[in-house]
């Protein structure tokens, strides 16, 4: 089984996605159109994607005082992906978009994610985008948002600054008022921006003719303070280069700086940055000051940043899922081949016996199903959510309104599990090609490289966690976590008609309970202190009730089918995660609900 045999299932038989094709936005399509993305997607990833993953691993962007230098392999991926209409697949038609199903963009895009995720495929210049078409004004969208989905511009995210990491409340970056007739620029309101950005990916490169920055920063109020917190931050578009009204290049540079290129342990091919605005390198007019536009209102540029992080968080785990599956199929191609040890028979191993390929070996078998269980479950996962995202904009009201709720509370998991588990997965890769899997020989060291990186990227667990428990599963008075109850009952009840699933059905009916009195428990003081001490082991026992729901219902598909070794493995991989996973909630809950104290009561001085 290969990843489009496993897409076509999830998309096809499990997900229907042929069934969106009768909702007007979507009735061009047929199976048809969604097999030629597909097609088109598997090829380009496996021709400009794959085998370059380890040269942009190895030859890390350079700066030469002028410009970031990237692998000529880098600039023919990204031409093939935007030429392939990718960026503004689920873009109406008249701006030149396909009107794609995001569940279909999204299983196309996991292509470029398996075969490459160090190059990228435009996930933040998509992202950039949709935030313009969502909150931007008229001209914000023709200038800046369509030249991103066209290809020509790229975009990034511009929120985090050297002192204040994942604390946006403490963002320094100022941003002034341009002057007389600032307020009535066409392009929005025109300010002059001084701070400093760091971990900006994409910050700085020449793959595309313009960056378009999303910067967070804040307006000081009338005594030239900052107001605390992040009722003050505001939203700008900063381009690299000047542009005027019909989204042509003026010929001058804007004042941003690439201040350094930071060097990680994974994403080698990704260029990350500390970028500086406004501080004279390039003055605008004669002028220090990064020129920018007020997107939205000002003071509420967090609430609008926020369409583009949740776009980034499902991102994120369609990366580390990806990262999952490269490393899965690597170990299975791996212990397929690799002769060691011999058959224990009633008197031992007989020297004189051939050897036995390492698949065959319990253990083995134990690592391979661990990876399937992890990468194919958070695969299903991802574009679970991702036709949530389609109902949420397509359905009727009320499924439209559920589907929002539902995406909100399954967000954080969406982020959080795959990085997690999926890097468990290449941990155990790794382990699988035994002392080779340390080495460069094989590819299996560079993908839990690169995926260590997800655990932070876009929120760290601990910030995931404290949305879940903190905000997701009490917001509207609980109705998104009663919706998902509703949901897995429903595969429960279907499940408990089936006797080969009525016991799993009973095992995930018992996690639900216990998720459910762990939610009132850790609320039982009304103290978000006592609360959220644990919000991270109530995350993991919650992600992990998500993925055996998940498989559950994926086994209510498979089950009633052929014999086939797809089936078979599926129906094993749900067995494992039932088996083997799923009661290791009990641990992670139990200090939930106790609302234990021992980590956040130990004083300083006792570490």
């Amino acid at each position: 089984m290969n990843l489009r045999t496993t897409l076509d299932f999830l998309l096809y038989d499990w997900l229907a996605a042929t069934s969106l094709n009768e909702r007007e936005r979507f009735s061009d399509h047929t199976r048809e159109t969604f097999d030629a993305v597909l097609d088109t997607c598997e090829r380009i990833a496996r021709e400009k994607y794959a085998p370059f993953n380890r040269l942009v691993d190895t030859q890390e962007p350079q700066f030469d005082g002028e410009k970031v230098i990237l692998p000529q392999a880098t600039h023919d991926a990204h031409k093939a992906y935007a030429e392939s209409g990718m960026l503004s697949a689920s873009q109406d038609y008249d701006i030149g978009g396909m009107q794609l199903p995001y569940t279909v963009e999204a299983a196309a895009n996991a292509f470029f994610a398996m075969a490459s995720v160090s190059i990228g495929s435009g996930l933040l210049t998509v992202g950039n985008a949709n935030l313009l078409m969502k909150h931007g004004n008229p001209l914000q969208k023709k200038v800046f948002a369509l030249n991103e989905f066209s290809g020509r511009w790229s975009g990034t995210m511009c929120l985090s600054e050297p002192q204040a990491g994942s604390s946006l409340s403490d963002v320094a970056t100022r941003a002034l008022p341009d002057g007389h007739g600032s307020e009535s620029d066409p392009l929005g309101p025109r300010f002059r921006l001084k701070g400093n950005k760091m971990w900006i990916s994409s910050g700085e490169h020449e793959l595309t003719e313009n960056i378009v920055h999303l910067v967070l920063a804040k307006i000081p109020d009338e005594n030239g303070k900052l107001v605390p917190g992040t009722r003050g931050i505001s939203l700008f578009i900063v381009p690299k280069k000047m542009v005027n009204v019909d989204g042509e290049l003026t010929g001058e540079r804007n004042d941003v700086a690439l201040a350094g290129l930071n060097h990680k342990c994974g994403w080698r091919g990704t260029t990350n940055t500390l970028l500086n605005f406004g501080e004279g390198k390039y003055p605008v007019g004669g002028e220090a000051g990064a020129v920018g536009y007020l997107v939205g209102q000002a003071g509420k540029g967090l609430a609008c940043m926020f369409h583009m992080m949740n776009e980034a968080r499902i991102g994120v785990g369609l990366a580390a899922t990806m990262l999952g599956m490269a490393g899965y199929e690597a170990s299975l191609d791996y212990a397929k081949n690799r002769p060691q040890g011999r058959p224990m028979g009633p008197a031992g191993k007989d020297p004189a016996q051939p050897q036995t390929r390492i698949i065959e070996h319990a253990d083995v078998k134990r690592m391979l199903l661990a990876q399937k269980s992890y990468a194919e479950g958070a695969l299903a996962l991802e574009l679970y959510c991702a036709r949530l995202v389609d109902e949420q904009h397509t359905a009727a009201a009320e499924a439209a309104d559920d589907a929002r709720l539902l995406l909100e509370v399954l967000t954080p998991i969406a982020k959080s599990w795959p990085s997690e588990w999926c890097l468990e997965a290449n941990s155990l890769a790794i382990q699988v090609h035994g002392g080779y899997g340390y080495t460069r020989d094989f590819p299996v060291e560079q993908y839990w490289r690169d995926n260590r990186l997800n655990m932070i990227h876009e929120g760290t667990h601990g910030i995931q966690g404290m949305d879940l428990l903190g905000r997701k599963v009490l917001m509207e008075e609980g109705k998104g976590l009663k919706l998902l109850a509703n949901r897995m009952n429903d595969t429960m009840q279907r499940a408990t008609q089936v006797p080969e699933l009525a016991a799993h059905a009973n095992a995930l009916g018992q996690a639900l309970a216990q998720v459910g009195a762990a939610t009132k428990s850790a609320w039982a003081t009304g103290n978000p202190t006592d609360a959220l001490a644990n919000a991270v082991p109530y995350l993991q026992g919650f992600g992990h009730m998500i993925l055996a729901w998940i498989w559950l219902d994926i086994a209510l598909t498979v089950q009633p089918g052929a014999a086939s070794p797809a089936r078979t493995g599926r129906l094993a991989a749900m067995t494992y995660f039932f088996h083997y996973e799923l009661p290791k909630i009990g641990a992670w809950l139990n200090v939930v609900s106790s609302r234990d104290q021992t980590c956040a009561e130990l004083p300083e001085d006792a570490f």
